[in-house]
């Protein structure tokens, strides 16, 4: 379970970074137009938009879930010195 955590959270990453750089092209191209200061998203820009913000938001859910102390090594539960200190 804890491979396929770090799988979805990889593959969430990388559909993320493509989308944030999806809407950076589409924003240049749009910023050419001069005739209105406010514009509303539509169609694909919409849908782009909007899964990016789902996507932020599972990708956050599933990085919490990973730094939780079920997964990785254990916590540490008092002081350890190490032989080499002493």
């Amino acid at each position: 379970m804890e491979i396929a955590l770090y799988i979805a959270l990889i593959i969430i990453s990388a559909t993320l970074i493509f989308l944030v750089v999806l809407q950076g092209r589409t924003a240049g191209l749009q910023s050419r137009d001069s005739s209105s200061i406010y514009r509303t998203k539509r169609g694909i820009e919409k849908t782009i938009f909007q899964a990016t913000i789902v996507l932020g938001i599972v990708f956050l859910v599933l990085s919490l879930i990973a730094s939780l102390p079920l997964f990785g090594a254990p916590a540490p539960t008092g002081l350890v010195i190490l032989p080499s200190l002493l």
